[in-house]
């Protein structure tokens, strides 16, 4: 299994995770040229795609969803309250998940879990190839016991550190955008990201990387320093997804 990153942050998120011949895509929130320029320079076609699978209805996440599915005939997943408060996404092939049931697509099995976010019914994945297995976790605003359980045993973990608070608190956001991030049903900060790998088991996770960083209101180096510190790795082996080249390939074996 390999999953890589064709993005991540406030402009747009899309993730890749692939299997023998099944990939899948978590999130489309770039257009659809610009998710088929991203897939060339990632070695892939747009009709590659076996699967797209939603986390929740804001744009960042689900902007190009409509387009890519109108041109290239893919099935999406998402929740009922997802694909209903997405109200511009037509979609031909939708497959509704409930979280909690695990979702077998081709050759891997796919685990939604749900999160509190400032959305309808918003979830978050973790993806096994039988063998290993990836967590997702963005677009939470704070750590519950529930995730906590989906994402302990993970191989792999693409983790949100949107914020730095101190950042956050000074920066020019206006009061109530700064009160929504911040809020339990915001994004997470550097701190509670790392908060969460204390909590974890953690013994398999070989492969940390931060994801959905803001541009305005965090620094890639105090991600990784959050984190590091946690797990005792160098801040180098806590890797970064970048808004514009995203994340290369990784390959779990």
């Amino acid at each position: 299994m390999r999953f890589a990153s064709l993005g991540s942050g406030s402009r747009g998120n899309a993730l890749l995770i692939q299997h023998k011949q099944t990939i899948l895509m978590i999130d489309c929130g770039f257009s659809l040229r610009e998710t088929e320029k991203r897939l060339q320079q990632f070695g892939l076609c747009a009709g590659d795609i076996s699967a797209v699978l939603v986390t929740h209805e804001h744009g960042d996440h689900i902007r190009g969803v409509g387009s890519f599915v109108k041109k290239y005939a893919t099935p999406v997943y998402m929740t009922y309250g997802t694909y209903r408060a997405a109200n511009n996404c037509e979609v031909a092939d939708l497959r509704e998940i409930s979280p909690g049931e695990a979702l077998p697509i081709d050759d891997l099995l796919v685990m939604p879990f749900a999160v509190p976010h400032d959305a309808v019914q918003p979830c978050q994945f973790s993806v096994s190839d039988g063998d290993s297995r990836v967590g997702l976790l963005t677009d939470t605003g704070m750590i519950t016991p529930h995730i906590v359980e989906h994402l302990s045993g993970c191989d792999a973990l693409l983790l949100e550190c949107n914020h730095d608070v101190d950042m956050l608190m000074q920066g020019d956001y206006p009061p109530a955008l700064k009160q929504r991030v911040a809020s339990d049903y915001g994004h997470l900060n550097n701190t509670q990201a790392a908060a969460l790998l204390g909590q974890m088991d953690t013994r398999r996770l070989s492969y940390i990387a931060a994801m959905h960083i803001s541009e305005k209101n965090n620094q890639a180096r105090l991600a990784q320093q959050a984190l590091c510190g946690v797990m005792g790795w160098g801040e180098d082996d806590i890797y970064v997804a970048d808004q514009e080249a995203g994340l290369a390939w990784f390959d779990l074996r």
